[in-house]
């Protein structure tokens, strides 16, 4: 199983509901072969392979920057300028990856 695989795999049992209370989002990433979706509703969160039907923001970038941006080897911030992180849509939701989803 990948890293990335194994990361998503155990998003939904390790986020703490209360940080995603009130949240209503689809996140798209977009990691090279592999697509993934986090659904955010209702203090739950569900995660899928492959396109989100409306994703209310995409970010896309490479596995192995995401595997590093998950273990804090890369700054998120730091990946957007450099252009190692693309992101399209809700550029806030983007601020909230670190809080609830610890990445970046």
């Amino acid at each position: 199983m990948s890293e990335v695989k194994a990361f998503f795999d155990g998003l939904a049992s390790s986020v703490d509901a209360s940080k995603i209370a009130g949240m209503s989002a689809v996140y798209q990433f977009n990691l090279g072969d592999a697509v993934y979706a986090i659904a955010v509703a209702d203090s739950a969160l569900t995660v899928s392979e492959g396109v989100a039907e409306k994703a209310s923001i995409e970010l896309t970038m490479t596995e192995e920057d995401f595997i590093a941006l998950t273990k804090g080897e890369l700054n998120g911030q730091q990946a957007f300028l450099t252009g190692k992180l693309k992101i399209k849509g809700d550029m806030t939701l983007a601020m909230k990856l670190q809080n609830v989803f610890n990445i970046g």
